[in-house]
């Protein structure tokens, strides 16, 4: 009897849906060389292909994202700094 279910690693499957889109073989032919069912290479080769143009837009939208969170933390640091600095400079009698 089979353990249950075979996992396969991210690699292995960009591997199979690479070889999928470059069309040089039939899905057949790559689903027996490595050993899965034929209806899995087309899911995967589906994933990638939708997955793919996420990749090379999200970069400019991640790094403002996390530009924009950093500046935000920051000035709250800022913020607090500055409000700790006038509660010492108020009890210590520290005035300019």
């Amino acid at each position: 009897m089979k353990d249950g279910r075979k996992r396969f690693s991210g690699d292995f499957k960009t591997k199979v849906a690479v070889e999928a889109i470059k069309g040089h073989r039939t899905v057949a032919e790559i689903a027996s060389e490595y050993e899965v069912h034929p209806n899995q290479v087309t899911q995967w080769k589906k994933e990638a292909m939708v997955g793919l143009p996420e990749v090379f837009s999200d970069r400019r939208r991640k790094r403002k994202e996390d530009h924009e969170g950093l500046v935000a933390q920051l000035y709250q640091q800022i913020g607090q700094l500055k409000v700790e600095l006038d509660w010492l400079k108020k009890k210590s009698g520290f005035t300019r």
